[in-house]
């Protein structure tokens, strides 16, 4: 059964040891840093629990990102229902409890990948999916390694406390230590995964390990970055950043406990690495992220329109030029996910007996195509709309407040409007698009999106390995082969 909202709530108030400016947050459901954020989070659960949505939200009770799909119409329900919480927060909320929901889904759809001779992770990875399904929790992650020294492997780098590892095992479980950086959101979860989805070096064992544990399991620290939505003045002011900064936390780990029921991996350099590669679990992660990702896009160019309308240039036939590139950046970004549907692939479930093995997903080669499109179409969309909206959106009052005082009010009417747009519509849209495109909260979502799904050089690589480049090079090989040095193509000869 699906949490309502305030349930949420409380789940955070437990105890957790997160810190921000050098003081410990005694609780982020009422901290100014954190309160706005949770409570849009605890809104996504009232669509769910109980709103008009929820049919689209919930199938037997649970969040449909919960069910591992059996067709292509799962994966288009799935979508729809990313596509509801996606909308609820313009897209600027990225790492919902949806997008760890579908990663636990592929877990469940091929457990035996978590099956190895020295460990067998897989009924931890089906109790870790029934846990979260079950209970309706938000389960985040935090998966990359402190850039300490990137050409060093995390065994070799000059502390051995770095990056998180074993370093002892105990009754019932493992103490580890160490930290893991980004973890996005994970202020506002109820348990967050350890682990690492980069490749691991051989003699990498003692990091090569993956558990998940309550936020509240002591020892484990989380260390915020700067707070947009403290610095944020009013929701008029700052309508996105007050409201939806999902945070990104450092994760220290100072001697923790794991449990071996809550351990997924352990010391298996390729089963760390394989268990988001080798399930579904990482496209999966694609299928919610790219549907927030066009959502985004719609976000944006609706800024964008609605800015050419109160600069009264929308008719301008280069303005209407631009508007049309970014609708079909919005096409490229609905294409990537409608595609990704249809070229579904079938999941090798392993063990057929295991609940929840094989299913669908999503095709891998799309997939995988769009975290390159998304990196690069991102950037590009915030300066065409940045181009659009001109010097407004730098000589804006410095806050709502103006509008209300007496003397400042009639002179902000008297030159910051247009026609057919009063002051106050004028100057709340282009707040609006100001905390979209230009603040502190923007730019760290335009970073963000360009690093959503790892480097680069990362992805890049992966992509080369995963497309059929074979294909590409037998069409062009087949042109190769029909004509020689005489010019003649092949078999003409033989037609005459």
């Amino acid at each position: 059964m699906t949490r309502s909202g305030q349930e949420y709530l409380e789940s955070l108030r437990d105890g957790r040891e997160v810190w921000l400016d050098g003081e410990r947050v005694k609780d982020v459901t009422r901290h100014a840093a954190f309160r706005n954020t949770a409570a849009s989070i605890a809104r996504l659960y009232d669509l769910a629990h109980s709103s008009g949505h929820r049919a689209r939200l919930t199938s037997d009770g649970e969040h449909r990102a919960f069910a591992v799909p059996r067709s292509y119409e799962d994966l288009v329900a799935r979508r729809e229902a990313y596509k509801v919480w996606a909308e609820a927060s313009f897209g600027f909320l990225g790492r919902t409890p949806d997008y760890m929901a579908g990663g636990a889904a592929g877990f469940a759809a091929a457990p035996a990948v978590f099956t190895t001779d020295s460990f067998d992770g897989a009924d931890n990875a089906l109790a870790y999916w029934r846990r979260l399904a079950e209970g309706d929790l938000y389960a985040t992650f935090t998966l990359a390694n402190p850039q300490i020294d990137r050409t060093r492997p995390a065994s070799e780098q000059e502390e051995d406390d770095l990056v998180v590892r074993a370093v002892a095992e105990k009754d019932g479980g493992v103490v580890v230590r160490g930290a893991k950086m980004i973890g996005t959101a994970s202020v506002f979860g109820n348990e967050v995964v350890v682990g690492t989805i980069e490749p691991l070096a051989p003699q990498d064992v003692e990091h090569a390990l993956c558990f998940s544990l309550p936020l509240d399991t002591p020892g484990l620290k989380l260390l915020s970055r700067t707070s947009y939505e403290a610095q944020a003045r009013s929701v008029y002011d700052n309508p996105l950043s007050s409201r939806f900064d999902e945070n990104d936390a450092l994760l220290v780990c100072d001697d923790v406990f794991v449990p071996w029921e809550r351990m997924l991996t352990y010391r298996n350099v390729d089963t760390t690495f394989r268990m988001w590669w080798r399930t579904p679990a990482y496209v999966n992660f694609v299928h919610q992220a790219a549907t927030r990702f066009w959502t985004k896009l719609e976000f944006l160019t609706g800024i964008a329109i609605l800015l050419t309308k109160a600069n009264n240039t929308h008719r301008l036939p280069q303005v209407t030029q631009a508007v049309g590139r970014l609708m079909g950046k919005v096409a490229q970004a609905k294409a990537f996910v409608l595609a990704a549907e249809a070229s579904y692939e079938q999941v090798d479930g392993g063990d057929g007996a295991a609940v929840g093995a094989g299913g669908v997903m999503p095709g891998k080669e799309i997939s995988f195509a769009q975290r390159i499109m998304a990196g690069e179409l991102y950037p590009q969309a915030v300066q065409e709309i940045r181009m659009l909206a001109g010097g407004g959106l730098i000589q804006l009052p410095a806050s709502g407040e103006d509008l209300l005082h007496p003397e400042l009010g009639p002179l902000v009417r008297k030159y910051i409007r247009s026609p057919g747009h009063p002051a106050e519509d004028r100057v709340k849209l282009l707040k609006l698009a100001w905390d979209a495109l230009g603040s502190e909260f923007a730019g760290r979502h335009e970073q963000y999106e360009r690093f959503y799904h790892g480097a680069p050089h990362v992805y890049l690589m992966q992509q080369a390995w995963e497309g059929d480049t074979a294909a590409c090079e037998e069409l062009a090989r087949s042109c190769l082969d029909g004509y020689g040095l005489t010019g003649r193509a092949a078999g003409e000869d033989a037609a005459r």
